[in-house]
């Protein structure tokens, strides 16, 4: 017989509709902030009808379906290992690029084994390249290859962020372009771009973030110090970054405007190096959770190891500047 007032009071677990009511409410207003910014890249302004803000979906679907399959890779692996997990909160933001500042999900409790600390680290980052590089090489083959203006001559051209990967794509499906030329992405073909961008930042390897998961579970306390690494050489690549393409574009002979424009180039480093700071400042470290073993198996070694490389291949050094 137990003591009710010693008795641990255990926590009720709310039903189905508690646990996705407030998630899918989120994903639905986030499917309509990424369909209404898909309107505006293929009209060029703001929808007046709903069926000219239906025609985002050639934007809104690709992206939200890259997202999903990211957030739902978490979401499955936590649940096979047993993990208090919750489902993805998307974030709704019509004013951003991409509609949306992605999706957060809570682990309400501590991943006890590296295998499974792999497992939910790397499940999203796979999950959604395995939906972002169709979606991609489909959107490649069917954007065009144009010639560019003259520098500062559009204020409103934007050049996406080159990666390995992604230039061995453009290089293999459209060959080398002419001089003065680059390709127009389509609405599609942007949404596959930012699954790249997406799974980049989330593999940079620092705290809780995915690629953090990963590389605890493959280095242990070790990674503690890649997190505090991170934080300097974050602010550090955004002056490299910047002084790369201001320079080239001063030895270029381009004006104080266009000079100072591509100074900016590598300012998202810095960006979000304050931000991943703020995230630090307010769980009070930048160290990982521990685990309760150091046991990775041979297997899930190689798919951290590969995940960790995926990175390097998707590490772009300016995500977007204007041209």
């Amino acid at each position: 017989m137990t003591d009710p007032e010693t008795e641990p009071v255990r926590e009720r677990r709310p039903s189905p509709f508690e646990e996705w009511r407030v998630p899918v409410i989120l994903f639905v207003l986030t499917f309509g902030s990424t369909l209404y910014v898909g309107s505006l890249m293929e009209r060029g302004a703001s929808p007046e009808t709903l069926a000219e803000l239906v025609a985002g979906w050639v934007f809104a679907v690709p992206l939200m379906t890259i997202l999903l399959a990211h957030e739902l890779g978490h979401y499955i692996a936590g649940r096979i290992h047993k993990v208090d997990i919750s489902p993805p909160f998307f974030i709704p933001l019509p004013i951003s690029l991409l509609g949306t500042m992605g999706a957060v999900i809570r682990m309400r409790g501590r991943i006890r084994s590296r295998n499974a600390l792999l497992d939910i680290g790397a499940s999203g980052p796979l999950a959604g390249m395995a939906f972002a590089l169709p979606i991609l090489i489909y959107g490649i083959i069917s954007s065009p290859v144009e010639a560019l203006p003259g520098r500062g001559e559009s204020a409103t051209l934007i050049l996406e962020g080159h990666s390995i990967l992604y230039k061995a794509l453009l290089f293999t499906l459209k060959g080398s372009f002419p001089e003065g030329h680059d390709i127009s992405l389509t609405s599609t073909a942007l949404a596959g771009w930012a699954g790249l961008l997406v799974t980049m930042i989330n593999l940079i390897p620092f705290g809780q973030l995915d690629g953090g998961h990963v590389s605890y579970a493959l280095l242990g306390k070790r990674q503690d110090q890649v997190s505090k690494r991170m934080l300097i050489a974050l602010p550090i690549l955004a002056l490299i970054v910047g002084a790369y393409f201001g320079g080239q574009t001063f030895l270029d002979g381009g004006t104080q405007t266009l000079v100072l424009r591509d100074a900016l180039a590598g300012v998202h480093w810095l960006v979000w190096g304050v931000v991943l700071f703020g995230m630090t400042r307010l769980a009070g470290t930048s160290d990982h959770p521990p685990t309760d073993d150091d046991e990775l198996s041979p297997g899930r070694r190689r798919v951290a190891i590969f995940t960790m490389l995926l990175f390097l291949v998707l590490f772009m050094p300016s995500w977007i500047r204007e041209y």
